[in-house]
């Protein structure tokens, strides 16, 4: 059975009903570039740190809940899925973030195939893990990039990252998967390469490669979901990455969905996310239309001060 679409006044009254009084840890807004905010276009134009990558800098999360292949919009039935990446796209989105384990893939392709390939960036990232990518022949990046153009209907994937990193010697552990990808980017397969992380101590794995062209870094004010409870210890780690030219996306900002009807939760993280300066992309797994509406909305007027919209 498809998932039914709320409607906008639903989604409206749902993602209201939460807000109220915040209980923050006592670091949560312990980051030193914190300057209040005051709105920003989700659809600029940005740089992914020197990578040579720009896009939008709000992007589509398509893995929202993505395991086993499949991801909440993929269960939601093809044609919703479909209809919401088209949505994104036509709303002003240009980021569209894929991975062998959300499955979405294929819908991704229909959505766009009637969009001119310049003008959007894709995204995907492999499992390295043995079993972990469903290539019978090899986990290795080519074969696996491979397919990803096949299923994407594309010659070049602007970015693949290696996914689910938590080794703090990722970088020693996955020097096959690495000469790998920089040799598809010399071929112009790829256009960067990088890393999704899920500990402190990949992260900071990351921040010493020079390798890493984009990193997918888990951040919001609250620690939800975070490489640590702490966000303090996070955002120096990604400042130097940005400060050596990575390009940031940023994950993970609704808590991995566990705030996602906190309507001044929500504010608190796109206030904190972009105050930062050094987030180039933030990406959201929307699984309706009015949510895109309502995000965008909010990074355009959410005040710097703590009012509801």
């Amino acid at each position: 059975m498809k998932k039914k679409l709320f409607s906008r006044r639903q989604f409206m009254s749902t993602i209201s009903a939460g807000a109220g009084t915040l209980i923050l840890g006592k670091t949560a807004f312990a980051a030193p570039l914190h300057p209040s905010y005051q709105g920003a276009d989700p659809f600029q134009i940005v740089a992914l740190g020197r990578s040579g990558l720009k896009t939008t800098l709000l992007g589509m999360g398509t893995g929202y809940s993505g395991y086993n292949s499949s991801s909440s919009i993929t269960r939601a039935g093809k044609d919703s899925a479909i209809a919401l990446i088209r949505y994104s796209y036509e709303s002003g989105i240009r980021f569209f973030d894929c991975a062998d384990a959300y499955g979405t893939h294929p819908h991704t392709m229909e959505a766009l195939k009637d969009f001119p390939r310049d003008s959007y960036t894709l995204c995907s990232k492999i499992l390295v893990n043995r079993g972990g990518s469903r290539s019978p022949e090899r986990p290795y990046a080519d074969v696996v990039v491979d397919r990803f153009r096949k299923e994407l209907d594309t010659e070049y994937i602007d970015l693949i990252q290696i996914h689910l990193m938590t080794s703090g010697k990722w970088t020693e552990e996955q020097k096959k998967q690495m000469d790998i990808l920089e040799t598809l980017k010399a071929k112009n397969i790829i256009r960067a390469h990088g890393v999704s992380v899920h500990s402190l101590d990949a992260m900071r794995a990351a921040a010493a490669s020079p390798w890493v062209d984009v990193i997918h870094c888990r951040i919001n004010p609250f620690g939800v979901s975070m490489d640590s409870s702490d966000p303090g210890e996070v955002v120096p780690v990604i400042e130097q990455m940005h400060k050596s030219g990575k390009g940031i996306i940023g994950m993970k900002l609704i808590g991995s969905g566990s705030y996602r009807d906190d309507s001044e939760k929500i504010n608190q993280t796109i206030r904190y996310v972009l105050g930062l300066g050094v987030v180039d992309v933030l990406i959201v797994g929307f699984e309706f239309p009015e949510q895109i509406d309502n995000f965008v909305s909010r990074m355009r007027n959410v005040p710097s001060s703590a009012s509801k919209i």
